[in-house]
């Protein structure tokens, strides 16, 4: 039924997802803009987050520890896999990296499956943030809107870290000419590995901070990772604020759609993506540089 308060509701869970996809997007397209890696496992490291901050939550009963462990795991997990196996795939061709992190991705879903089943797992939100609040005469519950904090705090860490420090400033030099960084003397593969490793913290934070809203399964970063490849298209590859305005709006389009009908939620999400691809081929913030 359409009515005022249904619209509004709507609207708030669009933004709550649109800001979660800001966050996972960002990552992604960091990664990619950087290394030139079309990361298919990146809905993996999503799902994966969420478990880490889910063991560490059952160990210590402590959503903060939760998420703080979930993101150092991801940023250790992404590191590793750049040196074990990523960083020999920078110069092969694009089929192949899709494949190798293809491939990824199942490992990661079938171990998590294997040690913890299909059946779903909840993380509860931590006490403060439990319970509903009346917000514009609409009732929310507490933690979807505590979320949205939680996830702009993530993101503006990361535009911190991009636009602020010397690391930030190699990166987006590395996204526009990575041979001209190269050619400077600078250790661009040492910055490719951190690169990664903070793609997949991003990736893995939103996982366990979602994890209160979303109920844990292995195969939960699958419809999260298509729509993460929408909004890199729509906001432009390598655009940190592409990635935020592109989570919005997909975000937007998902939620109110489904409130219409949620079978078109998806069309809707895609006719808006070939809608810039048409107009914009770069995205609403793409930049030429890699392609």
């Amino acid at each position: 039924m359409l009515n005022w308060t249904n619209f509004l509701s709507q609207l708030f869970n669009g933004l709550v997802l649109g800001a979660l996809l800001a966050l996972i997007s960002s990552g992604l397209t960091i990664i990619y803009g950087t290394l030139g890696v079309l990361n298919l496992a990146h809905g993996a490291m999503f799902m994966l987050g969420g478990y880490a901050g889910y063991v560490a939550f059952q160990a210590t009963g402590s959503f903060l520890v939760a998420v703080i462990a979930a993101t150092l795991f991801m940023l250790v997990f992404g590191v590793l896999l750049e040196r074990l196996i990523i960083r020999y795939f920078y110069d092969r061709p694009d089929e192949d990296q899709l494949l190798v992190t293809f491939g990824l991705s199942i490992c990661i879903v079938e171990t998590i499956r294997y040690f913890f089943s299909s059946m779903t797992k909840m993380v509860p939100p931590p006490s403060i943030f439990s319970g509903i609040t009346s917000f514009g005469g609409v009732m929310f519950p507490t933690y979807r809107l505590a979320l949205i904090g939680i996830v702009a705090v993530g993101l503006l860490a990361l535009y911190l870290i991009l636009y602020r420090t010397r690391l930030g400033l190699i990166v987006r030099a590395g996204i526009e000419d990575a041979v001209m960084v190269d050619s400077l003397g600078i250790n661009v593969y040492r910055v490719f590995m951190v690169v990664f490793g903070i793609g997949a913290m991003a990736a893995g934070f939103a996982g366990i901070v979602n994890a209160p809203v979303v109920s844990l399964t292995p195969g939960m970063g699958e419809t999260i990772l298509v729509q993460t490849f929408v909004v890199v298209v729509i906001g432009g590859v390598g655009s940190f604020p592409g990635a935020v305005l592109g989570g919005l709006i997909a975000g937007e389009i998902i939620s109110i759609t489904s409130m219409i009908n949620p079978a078109y939620s998806y069309i809707m999400l895609f006719a808006a993506m070939t809608l810039v691809l048409v107009l914009r081929p770069r995205g609403l913030f793409g930049k030429k540089g890699r392609e």
